[in-house]
């Protein structure tokens, strides 16, 4: 009664009610040309083809580029933060609450040098393995419990060339070999906000 009353006289604010058919699919990576085709890039990467597939353009709005679709009465919001890969959690922090997006309809794509070339893998939930990005979602949003899309990317590379490695481009063997898992990772995606986290997993781990 007195909060009614409060948000009449305009005293307080009306909470922004979570939409759960709305999704925030977070592909990181690193803005500029000179990055645009290395491994960290991969989430960068995997929205462009997302959007080409669902004939859909990004557009620049503030902290990152976007573009959003629907897709069986599901929104999805692609975000590529601006921020550079350190600082990721920035940007995901605003969209979400921008969007009205709830943590377990977050899914964050990342690169991971502990899988094999082209492995995908669906978590709930995990540590940052490292993994500077990750590093600062987990310190934005105060939690490790949230949805993370990690694509191998290999590990071939000498001891203490890892940063040579992951902002290297990708080989001509593995260039003509993305194309197939890009589809695939795109078909996750979409089954992630329809099928739901469980599904998708079966459906998609280690495939």
């Amino acid at each position: 009664m007195l909060d009614s009353l409060l948000q009449w006289l305009g005293i307080v604010k009306k909470q922004r009610t979570p939409d759960m058919k709305k999704f925030l699919i977070a592909g990181l990576g690193n803005i500029g040309a000179k990055y645009e085709n290395t491994r960290h890039n991969i989430g960068f990467k995997m929205l462009d083809a997302l959007a080409e597939e669902e004939g859909v353009s990004f557009e620049t709005r503030k902290l990152g580029d976007m573009a959003s679709f629907r897709y069986k009465g599901r929104t999805f919001v692609l975000l590529k933060p601006g921020t550079y890969m350190n600082l990721s959690g920035k940007a995901i922090q605003y969209w979400m609450k921008m969007e009205k997006i709830e943590p377990d309809n977050l899914l964050v794509i990342t690169d991971d040098i502990n899988l094999p070339f082209g492995t995908i893998r669906l978590k709930a939930k995990g540590s940052d393995g490292g993994h500077n990005g990750l590093k600062d979602i987990q310190e934005k949003l105060g939690t490790t419990k949230y949805n993370r899309f990690r694509f191998g990317v290999g590990d071939d590379f000498a001891k203490g060339r890892q940063v040579d490695y992951v902002l290297g481009e990708w080989s001509p063997e593995e260039t003509e070999k993305l194309k197939e898992r890009l589809k695939r990772g795109a078909a996750l995606v979409r089954s992630f906000g329809t099928a739901g986290l469980a599904n998708t997993m079966n459906t998609f781990n280690n495939t």
